[in-house]
């Protein structure tokens, strides 16, 4: 007797559709898995023979092979207990097999009742593309599954009941699919008027979020570094919903969607400690995850105290920075997993943290502080657009209850400014925001005026930048020119890009 029913298991972020082959035959009662199953795979055994029993069914007393095709790619996790358990019941019961093309995906407990499990939103993504339509899951995946659109969802408590939905044959009533969804609505719990003077630097912020900018602060202790930081994404655009999605479906493999919130609608805001490993940063791992780049996926990535992290984890960061996504190399086989975020560090200019205050005397010598700044490399420097000096506030700034603009307000005008590229490179593939330009287009769209080229020019030769930051300050002066909705870059815009280099400059001397 043979069955077969359709599973899928997650290869990084693809779904790789499985089936999942029983044959029930005579000889000494047996329940081998093969088709390279790990551990987790192989321990259904004993949950799929529990789970039929103490639904009410006979497990049948046979020599029972099950096979994870394709063979060669390797099955991990729980998703293969609940197809195991329908083909082997379909095999042994004789019922009509009328699962082509519908996917069954769950974990059983004991006594026959349905797991969530992880990755289901990147599951039934990656299948629908295969033209897998119908979905059965457990309930608790429901939510999250009702976000793709065009997919039916077949919720089911128990084993039983799935059995049922299948003997039914799908009947509607039991089916779920993607339509009126939970709006759920973006706050915050702090925001841009909380923030006293530091003007530049908020500044700075604003073409950060308008152009999709990396940006790195320089500035003594305590001078608001981090508040800044921890602000900016009040200011970010909203997400579209392709953006929610993808988002949602890093989170989902991840493991770390919430409850009953399934769509990951705010921007993330990842802030890990700098004693971080390079693996914990960019993914990876015996079973590949995503890192903390790729949960900061459309959002920010946010690095404090930036020498302190390890040069290899800081240089492991130079390939999502440049493309947008990373690459990992196993022997089972190579992952790649989205990371398109902005980086915002920060760092003081010095050991001691007050080169330069007007407060305070820094007790550095020279050898110590260009040891400390040379633990962030030139490569890794030429990535971030924006260098950006936190000077220490005057008493005036800290008592002043002056108004300081909301992030709302903030917020308005970087919308603005996104809506005209989104409608700029609508044509271009992949290309979203001026930070994402490549050389051909940067001198398609970042068109300069005469006077604007003279003064660059001067710049250029007096400044000594690098080719990579020479292309950098045209995408900041053209994210400049679209805040100020000017079709052409200008000298004032090209002025203030420069201002931005920093640490372009030497600045120790």
């Amino acid at each position: 007797m043979y069955a077969v029913t359709y599973s899928a298991v997650l290869s990084g972020m693809e779904a790789i559709d499985v089936q999942v082959e029983v044959n029930l035959s005579k000889g000494i009662p047996s329940f081998n898995i093969v088709g390279l199953p790990d551990s987790a795979v192989k321990e259904s055994r004993d949950r799929v023979q529990s789970a039929i029993f103490n639904s009410g069914y006979e497990f049948p007393v046979k020599k029972i092979t099950i096979n994870l095709a394709p063979a060669d790619i390797k099955k991990e996790g729980s998703y293969f207990d609940l197809p195991i358990a329908v083909a082997i019941l379909i095999a042994g019961m004789k019922l009509k097999n009328n699962l082509e093309r519908v996917a069954i995906i769950g974990e059983l407990a004991l006594d026959g009742s349905c797991r969530a499990v992880n990755g289901i939103l990147p599951m039934i993504v990656g299948l629908k593309k295969t033209n897998i339509a119908k979905f059965i899951l457990p309930s608790g995946n429901t939510e999250e599954a009702l976000l793709v659109k065009g997919a039916d969802i077949y919720p089911v408590d128990n084993l039983s009941q799935a059995i049922k939905v299948i003997m039914n044959e799908f009947k509607k009533e039991n089916k779920l699919s993607a339509g009126n969804k939970k709006k759920y609505t973006t706050s915050y719990s702090v925001d841009f008027s909380e923030v006293r003077g530091q003007l530049y630097a908020r500044r700075a912020l604003e073409i950060a979020s308008a152009g999709s900018h990396n940006l790195i602060f320089v500035g003594p202790p305590g001078v608001g570094k981090t508040m800044l930081a921890r602000r900016f994404k009040t200011i970010l655009p909203d997400m579209t919903e392709e953006e929610a999605l993808e988002t949602s479906m890093i989170y989902s493999a991840a493991g770390l969607l919430k409850k009953g919130k399934p769509l990951i609608n705010n921007r993330p805001f990842r802030a890990p400690h700098h004693s971080i490993s390079d693996i914990a940063i960019v993914g990876g791992g015996s079973k590949p995850k995503p890192g903390e780049v790729s949960l900061a996926h459309n959002g920010v990535l946010f690095l404090d105290e930036f020498p302190e992290f390890t040069r290899k984890t800081l240089e492991s960061l130079r390939q999502p920075l440049e493309e947008g996504f990373v690459s990992i190399s196993r022997v089972r086989g190579n992952y790649t997993f989205p990371a398109r975020f902005i980086l915002i560090a920060a760092m003081n200019p010095c050991p001691c943290g007050y080169r330069g205050d007007r407060k305070s005397i820094c007790r550095c010598n020279t050898g110590e502080i260009r040891r400390y700044q040379k633990k962030i490399s030139g490569p890794l420097l030429d990535r971030i657009d924006l260098h950006v000096e936190v000077p220490s506030l005057t008493f005036d700034e800290i008592v002043s209850s002056k108004f300081s603009e909301s992030s709302a307000e903030i917020r308005e005008r970087v919308q603005k400014a996104i809506s005209i590229q989104r409608l700029r490179y609508a044509e271009e593939e992949g290309i979203f925001t001026n930070a994402h330009l490549s050389d051909k287009l940067i001198k398609k769209y970042c068109e300069v005026d005469d006077k604007a080229l003279v003064f660059l020019k001067d710049a250029y030769d007096k400044l000594s930048y690098s080719v990579r930051s020479f292309k950098r300050i045209f995408k900041i002066a053209r994210t400049i020119a679209d805040l100020d909705s000017s079709f052409q870059i200008n000298t004032t815009h090209i002025a203030e890009a420069i201002s931005y280099r920093y640490l372009d400059r030497d600045f120790i001397l």
